[in-house]
């Protein structure tokens, strides 16, 4: 499969406008790239845009940075190729406003602080924060430093997090107001009636599930003894240019170490997150790790599974699992998954409209029997070990990697939150 020729109907401009209007707060990297996703499918009458702040010397500076990107390049290259043409007009340095490919954009420069910006003044009433700031959803409106909550006080009626939550209080538990939902794999645990504020996971994790749920829905949790993955992430603007010195009590002084030449090992919350899509993961033993790489986007999770065998004479091979991935991503997942027969790099997969793209050529299998000691297994019957051979059990299990390529900014997570953004905008009306 030719990724740039995979047809994403998700992405389609020509689609019905939302008769509301749509609040992001923050311009940073997935906040930019929100305002991209939206004025290219103009999915909304109106953007209105929290930045907070002063920026440069006023509304141009902020359209110039609108308009240019380091990684995808100008905002009309990647709505009409190299055709390309005048994409935002009409500034208006008082009113705060400017027409992006003919989507009205207003910015707000006044409060960083959620519950002080004007949501309800400007007619919003969903928002995408996506400052990396706000991610507790237990804190209450007024605290100091802001919250999520604060949205609402401030006229929202739902917000979207372009995060995990993290709750930093660990002796309380998630509000029953609150959800995590990745679109394509559990979009219907979102209750508009109930929910106000909506995790869409990370990067990593919208990858991984769309990974995973292939695997599961085929050989079912019970079969699937232990997972353990790896992202080879590309650099976040978390991490420093430079070696600077840590901040007071710093655990972790890799984070402060310039990203343009480390390799830099690092956590990450996907397990944790991934159990909340989806709840048969939480039977499995799973682990996640991290390594972060001087690349400005195209990130890789590396999937290893060990799946108890069913069948000793006919094991699991790689053929089979790639051709369940390919029927996946052909047919009930096809919107969302890639499967790709060819060799690519991280660079290939940039821009590329897909939660997570299989590499099939990538794939391995590896089936052994696994040997256990049932005399040192507790609570196992006497009884049971008759026939056994020294009290031995022999269990045919095959270890599978397989390798996932994500644009862990535009082409997958950006463009995964945007299809979100939507269906409970939808769910609004």
């Amino acid at each position: 499969m030719d990724l740039t020729a995979k047809d994403h109907p998700f992405l389609s401009i020509n689609q019905e406008k939302l008769p509301m209007a749509l609040g992001i707060n923050g311009l940073g990297r997935i906040g930019k790239l929100t305002l991209w996703h939206h004025v290219a499918r103009r999915s909304f009458e109106e953007l209105v845009v929290n930045v907070g702040r002063d920026v440069g010397k006023g509304l141009e500076d902020i359209a110039d940075y609108i308009l240019k990107d380091s990684t995808y390049g100008p905002l009309d290259r990647f709505l009409f190729g190299f055709r390309g043409g005048r994409v935002i007009e009409e500034l208006d340095e008082a009113r705060g406003t400017m027409k992006v490919n003919g989507v009205l954009v207003k910015i707000l420069r006044q409060s960083r602080d959620p519950k002080q910006i004007p949501w309800k003044e400007n007619k919003v009433s969903l928002v995408v924060d996506c400052t990396g700031a706000f991610t507790d959803p237990t804190s209450p409106p007024d605290a100091p430093k802001g919250s999520l909550r604060g949205h609402l006080e401030a006229g929202a009626q739902k917000v979207i997090l372009s995060a995990p939550f993290k709750i930093k209080d660990k002796s309380l538990s998630m509000p029953e107001d609150a959800v995590t939902t990745i679109q394509g794999i559990n979009e219907d645990d979102f209750d508009p009636n109930r929910h106000r504020l909506i995790s869409t996971a990370s990067c990593t994790t919208t990858c991984l599930a769309f990974m995973m749920r292939p695997m599961l829905d085929h050989f079912g949790a019970d079969a699937i003894l232990t997972a353990s993955m790896v992202t080879v992430h590309a650099a976040t603007g978390s991490q420093e240019v430079l070696d600077r010195l840590p901040d007071a009590n710093a655990k972790d002084l890799r984070k402060n170490r310039s990203t343009f030449n480390n390799i830099i090992l690092t956590t990450t919350g996907a397990a944790d997150a991934l159990a909340l899509v989806m709840p048969q993961m939480k039977g499995i033993g799973f682990m996640a790790e991290s390594v972060r790489i001087p690349t400005n986007t195209g990130s890789l999770v590396i999937l290893v599974l060990n799946i108890q065998d069913q069948d000793p004479s006919n094991p699991i091979r790689r053929n089979l699992i790639n051709s369940i991935y390919k029927k996946a991503a052909e047919g009930y997942l096809s919107k969302y998954l890639a499967y790709t027969d060819k060799q690519n790099v991280s660079a290939d997969v940039i821009g590329t409209a897909a939660a997570a793209i299989i590499e099939g050529k990538e794939t391995h299998t590896r089936t052994a029997n696994l040997r256990v000691n049932l005399k040192t297994v507790c609570a196992v019957p006497q009884e049971s070990m008759k026939g056994l051979e020294g009290g031995f059990l022999e269990v045919p299990i095959t270890q599978v990697v397989v390798y996932g390529w994500y644009d862990n900014e535009l082409g997958s997570y950006t463009h995964m939150l945007g299809e979100r953004t939507i269906g409970i905008a939808r769910s609004m009306l």
